[in-house]
């Protein structure tokens, strides 16, 4: 009998131990409330949507076991704060944030919530973690950093573009990763001269604009930012008014009618972002996850906007590309 009960306890101990730690803490039918903030809009994200898959892939299913609380800024910066603070008050157990702005609205909002990052610029640059490695802190998630692509990006621009000598790039002033020295040591080392110009609100696109074509650069490099996210459209009518081929750093700005984009695929990151919520709702701590960067680079061109450009896409070029818009 001894023996029975003594075998009982170690099958029913085992059983504990394989239960997932997020289960067994977990207040029986309360769902942990998992927090995703974005500057971004409300419309159908294809982002949104893989974070949701990746979720219920790994057990967590909105609605069952989380709670998935979506709080958009509609390209309107100075909203991120309180939506940041709504989640806090929320009692989220994980704060999912991203880009640059977004994180860091995340990060002043609280320093005990865990905070995945999405897609953040340079995280040890903008003091989000120690390390990519060991990041000790409240922080982790997926980086890109986005300076190391620039100079690729001006690289693509002069393929694209016959003759290009000059390239001008919009940067945001209140984005804290728009570092005017990174763009200057990316069009040094591809042979381009730069011009630099800076807009906070669609109602400066137009002088923006205006200056680029005065100081006669081929092509505009424009910076991922909510702000130029929101108003894709009008910068690129602008553009095509002003006969200027555009780089962007994401696909739907292609997809709107730019020309081209390179950069990390946000689908993919944001389907990574679901293992680094697992992990943090089963205990691990954020400070014990290193950062990670993109493993998944896009390069889109839009044909359509080529053609009324006048532009001839090279042969290797549309071989290598991700997508071809038609």
């Amino acid at each position: 009998m001894m023996i029975r009960r003594r075998a009982l306890a170690v099958a029913v101990l085992l059983g504990l131990l394989a239960v997932p730690l997020a289960v067994r803490a977990q207040p029986a039918g309360k769902p942990y409330r998992v927090g995703v903030l974005s500057g971004s809009s409300a419309v159908a994200d294809p982002a949104i949507q893989a974070f949701r898959e990746s979720l219920q892939a790994l057990g967590w299913v909105d609605g069952r076991n989380i709670a998935i609380e979506l709080r958009f800024a509609d390209g309107h910066m100075d909203r991120l704060a309180s939506l940041a603070a709504e989640l806090v008050r929320l009692d989220v157990r994980v704060i999912v944030a991203g880009p640059s702005t977004v994180a860091q609205a995340a990060r002043q909002a609280t320093a005990t919530i865990p905070i995945v990052m999405t897609g953040v610029g340079d995280p040890v640059k903008l003091g989000f973690v120690k390390s990519l490695s060991h990041p000790g802190g409240n922080m982790t998630g997926l980086a890109s950093l986005l300076p190391e692509l620039e100079a690729k990006s001006f690289q693509l621009l002069a393929e694209l573009v016959p003759g290009l000598t000059s390239v001008a790039v919009l940067l945001n002033p209140d984005n804290p990763l728009h570092d005017v020295k990174d763009a200057e040591a990316a069009a040094k080392l591809v042979g381009l001269q730069l011009v630099t110009v800076r807009a906070r609100t669609p109602e400066e696109f137009t002088a923006a604009f205006d200056a680029i074509v005065k100081a006669h650069a081929g092509a505009v490099d424009i910076w991922g930012d909510p702000v130029f996210g929101r108003h894709r459209t009008a910068l690129i009518d602008h553009a095509m008014r002003s006969r200027l081929p555009t780089m962007f750093k994401g696909k739907p700005n292609v997809v709107a009618g730019g020309l081209v984009a390179y950069g990390p695929d946000f689908v993919d990151i944001y389907r990574r972002a679901a293992s680094y919520v697992d992990k943090i709702l089963r205990g691990i701590k954020p400070a014990d996850l290193p950062v990670e960067q993109p493993t998944k680079l896009e390069l889109v061109i839009n044909l359509k906007t080529a053609k009324a450009l006048g532009l001839t896409i090279p042969p290797l070029m549309l071989l290598r590309a991700d997508q071809v818009i038609e």
